[in-house]
């Protein structure tokens, strides 16, 4: 057996294992990210499709790393182009799926990249003081912000 099909059949093997575990053991993974400004107020986005306001942030998709999500997904949803991330905390989000993990960064350094204009998925966003969030603002991404601030992560779960 000449060392290519050895790599090559091992190469196989590694992406089978590859296979099998994510047909067990499939998960999917998010990411939010709470920008803050000079005043330190958060910036927090409305969807169009659900209630509330939210950090923004979405799912992380094949060939991204958790860090380019989050930067993709924060520029996408408010025009904003993120400096240095903090990670915060890594979480299971069982209100969404038992297979589900959510990834919190929070952002201090960044730079607008344009004006925001409403679209099909964000209908509005806002800078707003901690102490006065939105009414709306879902008990979720309270909780969370509470982790950002304080720099830990006081929960395993979203």
């Amino acid at each position: 057996m000449s060392e290519g099909s050895s790599t090559r059949r091992a190469r196989l093997r590694h992406q089978l294992f590859h296979l099998y575990f994510l047909a067990r053991r499939p998960m999917t993974l998010g990411v939010r990210v709470g920008i803050f400004d000079d005043e330190g107020r958060v910036l927090l986005v409305r969807h169009t499709y659900v209630e509330g306001w939210y950090m923004p942030g979405g799912g992380v998709e094949t060939g991204e790393t958790v860090e380019m999500a989050a930067r993709k997904e924060v520029h996408e949803e408010a025009r904003i182009e993120a400096g240095e991330l903090a990670l915060v905390g890594v979480y299971k989000n069982e209100r969404s799926s038992r297979r589900d993990h959510v990834v919190l960064y929070a952002c201090r350094d960044w730079q607008n990249a344009g004006e925001f204009v409403p679209n099909g998925e964000i209908a509005g966003i806002g800078f707003f003081p901690l102490d006065a969030l939105p009414q709306d603002t879902s008990p979720s991404t309270r909780e969370r912000l509470a982790d950002a601030v304080q720099g830990r992560q006081l929960s395993a779960y979203w």
